[in-house]
């Protein structure tokens, strides 16, 4: 392809199109699939480098594309092969305790390319933020602005770094990504991702979060707002002292023993867009799910997360549920709750999910060891039967490992 055109650049592995996607256009058909498998040839980007050692898995691989897979709602079912195929997957891959049993790329995506996570990223983020509160660098009880002081006088006063971490401040913030003028799409405005539309919206990230306001109190109800954990990098960088995609690499990427680079989208200035900005391969995602299936520990046994971060990922907050059963909109998941940058889809707190809109999920099982990861392409943001039963042939899968039926 062309230098004019920008495509082919940078290692791209997606199939090509004939012209630059607009800015407007980018996350649309027919750009969708090229776009979240080559965002740095468009749009500027920080590296989050691996480091010299690279954990290897076992391989087992198993027939899992045969399981039966029970629709979430309706009284019909469909083989594991097919939920793939019918959810617009870029690339799947199941392990269990450390060993691959499945790994599939059916579109243009290639083992080792990359593929934006959109919020998966907010998991990446608040690990690292727990682990700068295991090293003591990062007090999650300390306000926010006592790390980002350019929030003071904004919707941030007050609140806590753990009230970010668990999406439970009083900011005021729509997440409805089908309106051009809710504040996760001005967001975009501010960061360069969408034309600016808006005139009165800041060229900097740091900039657009310092003009949003609070509607309530924090420490409430739970409410999904990719706000939190685009403010919780500016923390960790304050924290640290360095920029956040630097501690992500040196604090999680390097010590789990990441086999690829990973990128997060930047700003006009730099700062990382670490909601929904990260792109990495799927296997490296799934030596990020087993860290949590193991106590912490990566695949060749060193201690990344502490045990007790682990745990009180687990366990949540002694109101964690009663803040996601009375969160502002519905999650239709009962019962659960969202801890630690990551969601919970039922009581019983074994299962754990990482999520981001067009279809990313990383599940973690911690009863039966099975991390299954999904990329995708989803035509629109959200949809609830794709998610569903993604998560139901990840169950499946998981159970029938656990049972040694496959």
């Amino acid at each position: 392809m062309s230098a004019e055109t920008g495509y082919g650049l940078n290692g791209s592995t997606a199939g090509s199109i004939d012209v630059v996607p607009p800015l407007d256009q980018w996350q649309f058909a027919p750009y969708l699939q090229w776009s979240m498998q080559n965002i740095e040839s468009f749009l500027p980007v920080h590296q989050i480098c691996r480091g010299e050692r690279t954990t290897e898995f076992a391989q087992r691989p198993s027939d899992l594309g045969v399981l039966d897979v029970p629709h979430p709602w309706e009284d019909r079912s469909a083989s594991f092969t097919e939920v793939m195929q019918a959810t617009f997957t870029d690339g799947w891959m199941v392990s269990h305790r450390g060993a691959v049993v499945g790994e599939q790329y059916p579109g243009t995506l290639l083992p080792g390319g990359m593929h934006l996570l959109m919020s998966v990223s907010k998991s990446l983020t608040a690990t690292t933020a727990g682990l700068l509160a295991a090293s003591g660098e990062l007090d999650l009880d300390a306000p926010v602005t006592a790390y980002v002081p350019e929030l003071i006088g904004s919707g941030y006063d007050d609140a806590l770094v753990r009230h970010l971490v668990d999406m439970r401040t009083g900011v005021r913030f729509s997440e409805e990504y089908l309106n051009e003028d809710a504040e996760v799409r001005l967001l975009e405005e501010a960061i360069g991702w969408a034309p600016k539309k808006h005139p009165e919206v800041p060229d900097s990230l740091l900039g657009f979060l310092a003009t949003l306001g609070r509607k309530g109190a924090h420490g409430g109800p739970f409410e999904y707002k990719s706000c939190e954990t685009d403010a919780l990098g500016f923390v960790i960088q304050g924290a640290a002292g360095r920029h956040a995609a630097d501690v992500m690499s040196e604090r999680l990427w390097q010590p789990m023993g990441a086999e690829f680079d990973a990128h997060v989208g930047v700003d006009s200035v730099g700062a990382g867009m670490f909601d929904g900005g990260v792109s990495a391969a799927m296997r490296d995602l799934a030596r990020f799910g087993h860290l949590f299936t193991d106590g912490g520990r990566a695949l060749d046994g060193a201690q990344v997360l502490p045990e007790w971060w682990v745990a009180d990922t687990f366990a949540g907050g002694p109101d964690s549920r009663d803040a996601f059963a009375n969160a502002l909109e519905p999650t239709l998941m009962p019962g659960g709750m969202y801890r630690n940058g990551f969601w919970f889809p039922g009581e019983s707190g074994d299962v754990m999910l990482a999520l981001g809109i067009h279809g990313q999920m990383i599940y973690v099982n911690r009863v039966t060891g099975v991390v299954g990861v999904k990329v995708s392409s989803w035509p629109t943001p959200q949809d609830a039967e794709k998610l569903f039963w993604t998560v139901r042939a990840f169950e499946v899968a998981s159970w029938a490992l656990n049972r040694g039926e496959i």
